[in-house]
């Protein structure tokens, strides 16, 4: 199933999106149970909002080797991979729907750069569990843009303002149930041109293993998310850029850079939403 996170007339509901581009309004959610409306509307009519309001954001860090070794050669810092799947925290306030703008504040440095992340999103309370039981307490899985700003990274004490910043993390299009990280592709794409593609599942702790080991200290709740982590360097992000992060049976998560203080009007609006 692919469970939308939608609005019309200023109401926020979720929804099935379904093969024919058609939504099936629920009440209720995917995560406490649920019944359709029996509406049917035209996807084009619906406006996408984030996919879920998480209880906890999690984000694992440093968890592609390829991402570890590449930013040790922009830096000059020794690489050292981690050797523990060791997990941090966002803010829910950073959150933004696919087709919407992310606003750089104006004080900003030049260097602001995108992460392409798996996101997976609990289903099930789940403490104390092994491996094996991880694929029981996941509900499904989508797409974020970890958009950090690098000198702040440097400079702040915590990570409050170069990962937090209000729509700094672009999350969507919407939760697909059925996908399986085995065999896919995370591209990225800027200005529709093609930059970097790894392995989804080329990490260096898997989903499982994150999940477990997390469980062991803190109880996982249904609406948590977990972003798993970014492979490869990104470009400065210029006024104007579109993103566009597409991962192979999820979909594509497209935004656009805003420059706080510049000329917004004259670009051209990135799609709000595509159907597949």
């Amino acid at each position: 199933m692919r469970w939308i996170r939608f609005s019309t007339n200023d109401t926020v509901q979720f929804g099935l999106l379904n093969d024919d581009d058609h939504v099936s309004p629920v009440r209720g959610d995917p995560f406490n149970g649920y019944e359709k409306t029996g509406q049917r509307l035209a996807f084009a009519d619906v406006v996408l909002e984030v996919p879920v309001i998480p209880t906890t954001f999690y984000a694992a860090g440093m968890n592609y080797a390829d991402h570890v070794l590449a930013m040790s050669r922009r830096t000059g810092v020794e690489a050292k991979l981690p050797t523990a799947a060791d997990i941090g925290y966002r803010g829910n306030n950073a959150l933004l729907a696919h087709g919407r703008d992310i606003l750089v504040p104006a004080d900003a440095g030049p260097r602001v750069q995108y992460e392409a992340e798996l996101v997976v999103v609990i289903g099930k309370k789940a403490k104390g569990i092994e491996e094996s039981e991880v694929p029981g307490v996941i509900l499904g899985y989508t797409i974020g843009n970890d958009v950090s700003e690098r000198d702040w990274q440097k400079s702040d004490r915590t990570f409050w303002r170069c990962k937090n910043t209000d729509t700094f993390k672009p999350m969507g299009p919407w939760i697909e149930t059925q996908f399986d990280p085995s065999g896919a592709k995370t591209s990225i794409r800027l200005n529709g041109a093609l930059q970097h593609e790894f392995d989804t599942e080329a990490m260096i702790f898997g989903v499982s293993h994150f999940i477990s080991r997390m469980s062991r200290y803190l109880t996982l709740w249904p609406g948590d998310v977990i972003w798993m982590g970014t492979d490869g360097t990104s470009p400065d992000l210029q006024h104007g850029d579109v993103v566009d992060i597409s991962i192979s049976g999820l979909g594509s998560l497209r935004n656009r850079i805003i420059r706080v203080g510049h000329d917004r009007k004259a670009l051209e609006s990135p799609d709000k939403q595509e159907p597949r």
